[in-house]
């Protein structure tokens, strides 16, 4: 046997049942297991040139292939699954004594940063809305969801579990209830409280036909609405209304947000309205008040 045939089978040696455990130990899942398999073959490959073995790399041939890597332009996200391969491979080394230390133990993840949400223009929300046929109990409900929705930011497990109680029409708000039962009050504006009015008293007595119910948005079995119903009453709606962005029931609540920033809302006062115990939260939209600052920026200053 060659060198190279010598290595590659104590490559395997190792690998092998390190893939097995992942499989039986982890509970990973085929396409994960083969993912991993996949990185530390490569990384094995790569080394073999320099006449290394994949279970004796140390933390610099790492940082070496990882620089090699960037310099092809490989995704973060892609560089962070190798790195979590390698931590588990040689993690799984030390923990059956093959060897002393971990490489990867000094190395950090790379940061993948959150990713913005979907998020809608306020024509696309107005096409969405106009979908709902409102000659029509369902259709009439439908609308003033996705309207009281739009208006407040609410999450869709909250709009849904909107009881009777909760809506101040006079004062046009809502006292809603969100997570870890924090009660926060959210004004529901002139547009919405039209809806819910012509709602209420046209739409919601048909949908009950007699039944009594503390749920402002029950369903014709006077139930309320599940959230797997929601989704697809917004699948649908975005359907007919031909708008080809993925949308999810969030979709609109991230809308809410981005389009008050968009109109000069402060950040601190978007974090209440959603309802975010944390303004770390709420800071993936910043995105959207840095464009609106260039934009101001560029429309009025002599050198903009």
């Amino acid at each position: 046997m060659n060198d190279a045939s010598q290595k590659q089978s104590i490559d395997s040696y190792y690998l092998q049942p390190f893939l097995d455990s992942l499989w039986l130990e982890s509970g990973l899942s085929k396409n994960t297991v083969e993912a991993y398999k996949r990185d530390l073959v490569a990384f094995s490959t790569w080394l073999a040139r320099s006449d290394i073995d994949l279970s004796a790399a140390t933390r610099q041939d790492i940082l070496r292939y990882q620089s090699v890597r960037m310099r092809e332009g490989r995704k973060v996200r892609s560089e962070a699954r190798l790195l979590s391969s390698l931590r588990r491979f040689y993690r799984y080394l030390c923990r059956e004594e093959v060897r002393e230390s971990d490489p990867t133990a000094q190395i950090e993840s790379p940061r993948l940063g959150k990713p913005l949400p979907s998020s809608l223009t306020e024509d696309e929300v107005e096409l969405l809305l106009a979908q709902p046929d409102v000659t029509v109990a369902i259709g009439l409900r439908d609308r003033t969801m996705l309207e009281v929705l739009y208006a407040t930011g609410l999450r869709v497990s909250e709009l849904i579990a909107l009881t009777f109680e909760q809506l101040n029409m006079r004062q046009g708000l809502i006292r809603c209830i969100g997570k870890g039962n924090k009660e926060r009050l959210v004004p529901l504006g002139e547009v919405a409280l039209d809806w819910l009015q012509d709602y209420l008293l046209e739409s919601r007595p048909l949908l009950l036909n007699g039944r009594l119910s503390d749920d402002l948005f029950p369903t014709t079995r006077g139930k309320a609405m599940t959230r797997q119903a929601f989704w697809y009453l917004i699948k649908r709606y975005a359907s007919l209304s031909e708008i080809e962005k993925v949308l999810s029931p969030h979709t609109l609540r991230h809308a809410f947000a981005t389009h008050l920033l968009n109109h000069g809302a402060d950040l601190r006062v978007v974090q209440l309205l959603l309802g975010h115990s944390d303004l770390s939260t709420t800071q993936i939209y910043t995105h959207v008040a840095k464009e609106r600052l260039k934009g101001i920026h560029s429309q009025h200053h002599p050198r903009g």
